[in-house]
């Protein structure tokens, strides 16, 4: 395995577990519901670091919150989807802010239409999405600025350029 594979394969454990610990400490509440930032935050972060492995940080990241009781079924649509689609911008214009608007597209749009099938499945009232959705646009938006805010400023420093991934 060459060093640079090796490296996007360790970033992309340590984000996990970033992920899933910080997860479950970190819930802003926002009237009815609850906005929790970290996925989000670590999902644009990822795809800044490990590039398409952000899709497989998130999945892992859901897998275990889902197994911790921490996560719900809804997370694979939201953070999978938003990962990928940051990613192919980020891919495309190799600029921030692009990447966490993918971010906030692919979640808080897709990711919650994608969650109406899972919706039906499960047989909860349609009435659901609409508590749902505005969650994951919270979440989103909070998360994804930060990221941008964060990687902004190591991208500054000339911190981004050291990890060379």
């Amino acid at each position: 395995m060459d060093r640079k594979l090796t490296r996007k394969l360790t970033m992309t454990s340590v984000l996990v577990a970033l992920n899933v610990v910080l997860s479950t400490f970190i819930v802003i509440p926002l009237g009815p519901v609850r906005a929790a930032p970290v996925q989000h935050l670590i999902n644009v972060v990822s795809v800044v670091l490990t590039g398409p492995f952000a899709v497989v940080q998130a999945f892992l990241s859901s897998t275990i919150r889902i197994m911790m009781g921490t996560g719900s079924p809804f997370a694979y649509p939201g953070s999978m989807i938003g990962a990928l689609v940051a990613f192919l911008l980020y891919r495309k214009f190799k600029k921030l802010g692009p990447t966490a608007a993918g971010e906030m597209l692919g979640t808080g749009i897709l990711g919650s239409l994608a969650t109406l099938p899972l919706i039906a499945v499960l047989g909860l009232d349609l009435d659901f999405f609409f508590v749902l959705a505005p969650a994951f646009l919270a979440s989103t938006m909070i998360g994804s600025l930060i990221s941008w805010l964060l990687l902004g400023q190591l991208d500054k420093k000339g911190v981004l350029k050291e990890f060379n991934i």
